[in-house]
């Protein structure tokens, strides 16, 4: 990982999509810090395409996309993306889209996985936010107290795949759901729906920004990926790291990312 100074005036001014995770990445602690908050605006009113993709539920991503300054945000771990559209003679509009191989979090599997990871770890226990899930299961083992070791995280993960569901471990969660998507799966499809944007010729139009072993797979897609400081934390389990890396860790390591793409856009300090 090099360090995201060294970021190119050339990446820098080819990018027209951020996008990023929200949990450690623009969160300290559970809470939206407000430099990173304000660097999604200023990354927007640059003219940027700004697209936070995370494990947080459906609910959350229809407070995200009408309330946060997006053009969009894939949730559930790649199961959906929301988006308002524009409508000059009256309010935006919400739109949807559910990936084809999204499963209903009603599905027994689920069920069994549950029950398992709490017999055998009898401190976890389901998220808060999982009434306002539709498609996976969110098993909390860093959220809130008490904190279970990364270890627990792969073992409950290790759960899920034995049941045969798919299962990704953020900083704060197991994230288990059916159906063969992820992340950057979604993101393909909306980026090419929503913009028109093209696989391949497109790659290096985007960078994504990330914490976590959930965010693997957009590191391991496009070249131009940064992990927060904190992303360390995970690298001993990580096969795919990012690009770049900030200095700051959570959402300070995003601020950073941010000012560097706007600065080195700009000609400033280059």
């Amino acid at each position: 990982m090099k360090p995201v100074a060294d970021m190119s005036p050339a990446e820098a001014a080819g990018l027209r999509y951020i996008l990023m995770d929200i949990d450690d990445t623009l969160t300290r602690g559970g809470k939206l810090l407000s430099r990173a908050y304000a660097s999604l605006w200023n990354l927007r009113e640059a003219g940027l395409k700004v697209i936070p993709v995370t494990g947080r539920p459906a609910g959350w991503c229809d407070c995200i996309a009408r309330e946060w300054p997006v053009d969009g945000v894939v949730g559930e771990n790649g199961a959906l993306a929301l988006w308002e559209e524009p409508c000059p003679l009256r309010l935006p509009s919400l739109r949807a889209d559910y990936h084809p191989a999204a499963v209903r979090n009603d599905h027994p599997t689920l069920a069994r996985i549950k029950e398992r990871a709490l017999a055998e770890f009898p401190l976890l226990r389901v998220a808060k936010d999982q009434f306002a899930r539709l498609y996976d299961l969110a098993l909390d083992f860093a959220e809130e107290d008490p904190v279970l070791p990364l270890s627990a995280a792969q073992r409950i993960r290790d759960i899920a795949l034995e049941e045969g569901a798919q299962a990704k471990v953020s900083s704060i969660h197991v994230n288990i759901w059916m159906g063969t998507y992820d992340k950057l799966s979604m993101v393909e499809r909306f980026l090419s729906r929503r913009f028109d944007w093209h696989s391949g010729t497109g790659d290096r139009e985007l960078i994504f920004a990330g914490d976590s072993p959930n965010d693997e797979p957009m590191f391991a897609r496009f070249p131009l990926s940064c992990g927060v400081a904190n992303v360390q934390n995970y690298t001993s389990i990580m096969k795919r790291l990012p690009a770049f890396v900030s200095t700051l860790d959570c959402g300070d390591g995003f601020a950073e990312l941010a000012d560097t793409i706007l600065a080195k856009r700009q000609g400033i300090g280059v």
